[in-house]
């Protein structure tokens, strides 16, 4: 039968931790994220994904851009699309146009030699 290994250290630091009050840390609250705002706005939602490559690549777009989008998302919508390329000048969002979230985003510099797969329609706004 094997026996309990007995360290005074390591029974040191249990007793430190069962006599010490756990505290519970808590997220900062910063108000809504942009993609709630985004969605309460112009009933679009930006995936996670979608926010970090927006950030990572230098996308900014404003509210008429975000407007124009919406419109595409639209248009696609009331021809059946479920996947869609939302093209916005020099600007590519992948949109699951069914949920109305934005998948992901492509600046100019990397459409290059991209393929776009699992879209049924593309629009250009």
């Amino acid at each position: 039968m094997a026996r309990p290994i007995d360290n005074s250290k390591i029974r040191e630091l249990v007793q430190s931790q069962v006599q010490q009050p756990q505290t519970q840390n808590r997220a900062v609250e910063s108000g809504p994220s942009f993609g709630d705002v985004l969605q309460s706005q112009l009933g679009l939602k930006v995936s996670g994904h979608a926010q970090t490559r927006m950030k990572s690549r230098g996308i900014e777009l404003g509210e008429s851009d975000w407007n124009r989008i919406r419109s595409g998302v639209d248009r696609a919508a009331q021809k059946g699309s479920r996947d869609s390329l939302v093209m916005i000048d020099d600007i590519a969002l992948v949109v699951s146009v069914k949920n109305r979230t934005v998948i992901t985003a492509v600046s100019q510099d990397q459409l290059k030699e991209n393929v776009f797969t699992n879209i049924d329609s593309a629009v250009f706004v």
